[in-house]
């Protein structure tokens, strides 16, 4: 190949390429001015001009939102197909263009196919032993609107024309070796067989994605919504994607990704977000995180959850009318358990009322000369009688009943024959601080059991359900704790606890699933046979599409060895992944005493931002260390500094591991090394290897 022949082609694709972004600003225009004339309906002044101009302003400012997210990299590839095949496909033509939307000429010709259309299918499956049509795959590379570079594969080089030109060497390898930013980009353009797999898998159902580090398990998981919401838009976009990651360093990391492709209506929430109010970053030891994440704890809370509240009054003893009116703490607490047990507090509260008024009426009613229905008006207007209700059946929050637990007498008689008392010591000490991620689906349980207050319906008006403000497109407008999801996507699931599994099944009872994990990254060390149990039960029946990635696209060969290394000590049987790219470049091991730990730290990261052009991930064994670290460090857009666990799921182009040896087990360490896109450096005090 000579330069003269990569002009030529690079000059011929940017001819498409222009026709394609002359075509899509046309539209962008077209999508604009009908989002003006609806607005102009609203001058019509009626009820059903409102309902008409929101629906149409909706649309076209979807429309247009989608032709600006999809402006950079909008063409990435061409198809060069035998022209005999798949002769009844409408988009049947010996030349296919694919991009991130689908956009035709005013003729209806097809100028570029979405990537997620079935027409595009081949451009990520087609390989030279099986070519599925395609004679040449070809990648386009371009800056803005201007087209950089091409790389082809020549698939089928007996039906190739004598003129076919063939260029470039290698866009997946290019692509992997580009410095990263501070968020994830889309893998739209360079998605591979196994990947595009597990994203076409059926909408139905569970689709299972396993994979070692490296192996694009988030990057499928979130392509995978994106075909989702492209296949059945009313259904998915309509019940909503719900996509829960184990952080919100993760989600931060993630959240580009969706709208790059064009879709903005998927809910991203990491575990410590997914009840209302709450925005939990705190991690637990493993210990804690072992017993909060156990399902013995549904029993703990239960017990929590129908128990008296510290404010429970010694009985009730009143006058009335001259009259005693008395019950003892015995009786309240009977009452209490036969209205309670099993009930949700919150909702019964008024049945519980009911109860003491009958009983004390039972009391007097011989002595008495007047209704009944008078007794109990007289009695729920008297304060006395209603400070006794207020402080012996208040209204209480998760939070409330989930600080019962750290007094360890009420902890001991809800968690006795449960948990052990070492388990109740560490418990009871863990819920007297801040709420931690492994409270959050203490909190959801508790939300479950305990039941909210009835609130009365308000009335919406119709014209206003649309979500739309300002000529913009804003997301469904769903309540703070929706619970319908149409799907759900789990990602790291290896580490998401029994508790938690309870939590997301809630919102996903009537959803088909994406689950991605690896098992060898769990740090879960309490019984190991729970998480799975959750699972199934969270997901039910459903069939299931496992999909198991096996090559690692993220990792140099020379990192990946060092992580692998530590994970086949505790697993040496363990099947991992191909590292397919090798640089030549060793990892980098600092030691160096206590007093000199801070000064290695800071000259190590200070030479991998010299190495490489992206990312650098400081890598810390545990919060506290996290912050120490960060003391040590001056502030820069490309350092992230994280704990091993928020580690998960995150990718940079360097990553500075700080005592290693510290990190609690080998599986969370195994993680924290195989971050890494380029450069390795672990500083350690102690020889961990």
């Amino acid at each position: 190949m000579t330069d003269t022949t990569l002009h030529d082609e690079i000059a011929l694709e940017q001819k498409h390429v222009d026709r394609v972004y002359t075509r899509l600003a046309r539209l962008r225009a077209d999508a604009q001015q009908a989002e003006v004339d609806g607005y102009q309906l609203a001058k019509v002044g009626n009820f059903g001009s409102l309902v008409e101009r929101d629906a149409m302003v909706f649309h076209a400012a979807k429309r247009r939102h989608v032709f600006d997210a999809e402006h950079e990299g909008l063409v990435f590839g061409r198809l060069d197909m035998h022209p005999e095949t798949d002769l009844r496909d409408e988009e049947s033509v010996a030349r296919r263009y694919i991009g991130r939307l689908g956009v035709r000429a005013e003729d209806g010709e097809p100028l570029l196919i979405d990537w997620r259309a079935p027409a595009a299918a081949a451009f990520y499956r087609a390989t030279a032993a099986q070519p599925l049509g395609v004679i040449r795959r070809r990648m386009i590379t371009s800056f803005g609107e201007r087209v950089t570079s091409l790389d082809d594969d020549l698939l089928d080089p007996n039906a190739a024309a004598a003129d076919l030109r063939v260029v470039g060497d290698g866009a997946l390898m290019a692509a992997l070796s580009r410095a990263k930013g501070t968020g994830m980009r889309d893998i739209v353009a360079t998605i591979q067989h196994e990947q595009d797999l597990a994203i076409r898998s059926p909408a139905s159902g569970v689709t299972v994605v396993e994979g070692g580090p490296g192996t694009g398990k988030t990057a499928v998981a979130l392509h995978r919504a994106a075909y989702l919401l492209y296949t059945d838009r009313s259904r998915f976009a309509g019940g909503g994607v719900l996509i829960v990651g184990p952080s919100p360093v993760f989600v931060q990391y993630i959240e580009t990704v969706l709208p790059a492709l064009g879709e903005e209506s998927a809910t991203l929430r990491s575990l410590g977000q997914l009840v209302p109010g709450v925005n939990a970053t705190r991690e637990e030891t493993a210990q804690v995180r072992a017993v909060k994440g156990s399902l013995r704890m549904r029993k703990v809370l239960r017990r929590a959850a129908e128990d008296a509240p510290p404010s429970n009054p010694d009985g009730l003893r009143m006058r009335y009318r001259g009259e005693w009116l008395v019950l003892s703490r015995r009786q309240v607490e009977e009452i209490r358990r036969r209205v309670g047990r099993g009930a949700r507090r919150n909702e019964v509260r008024g049945k519980a009322f009911g109860e003491v008024l009958d009983a004390l009426w039972a009391s007097v009613k011989e002595r008495m000369h007047i209704e009944q229905s008078r007794f109990d008006d007289d009695l729920s207007d008297h304060e006395d009688f209603r400070a006794f209700l207020r402080n012996w059946w208040p209204l209480v929050t998760p939070q409330e009943v989930l600080s019962w637990l750290a007094d360890p007498r009420k902890l001991h008689r809800y968690a006795d024959g449960l948990l052990s008392n070492e388990e109740q010591r560490q418990l009871s000490r863990a819920v007297r601080a801040e709420p931690s991620i492994d409270d959050v689906p203490l909190l959801d349980e508790l939300a479950d059991l305990i039941g909210t207050q009835p609130k009365p319906k308000r009335k919406t008006r119709q014209a206003q359900t649309l979500g739309v403000m300002g000529g913009r497109r804003d997301r469904v407008q769903r309540e703070a704790d929706y619970r319908d999801y149409a799907h759900v996507v789990v990602d790291e699931s290896q580490d998401v606890t029994p508790m938690q599994w309870r939590m997301i099944g809630r919102r996903g009872h009537a959803a088909s699933w994406t689950i991605v994990g690896d098992p060898a990254q769990s740090a879960w060390i309490g019984d190991a046979q729970e998480p799975g149990r959750a699972r199934d039960e969270a997901i039910g029946r459903r069939t299931r599409h496992h999909h198991q990635l096996t090559t690692n696209y993220r990792n140099s060969a020379e990192i990946f060895e060092v992580a692998a290394e530590v994970i086949r000590k505790v697993s040496p049987d363990l099947p991992l992944p191909v590292a397919v790219r090798s640089t030549g470049i060793a990892p980098v091991h600092l030691r160096t005493g206590g007093d000199g730990l801070a000064q290695v730290v800071r000259e190590a990261v200070e030479k991998l931002l010299g190495e490489v052009e992206g990312t650098v991930g400081v890598i810390a064994p545990d919060a506290a260390f996290r912050d120490r670290v960060r003391s040590w460090l001056k502030a820069d857009d490309r350092v992230g500094v994280v704990t091993a666990l928020a580690a998960k799921g995150m990718e940079y182009d360097a990553v500075a591991l700080i005592e290693p040896g510290l990190v609690d087990s080998a599986r969370t360490l195994y993680v924290a090394l195989s971050r890494a896109t380029q450069r390795l450096t672990t500083v350690a005090t102690t020889d961990w290897r």
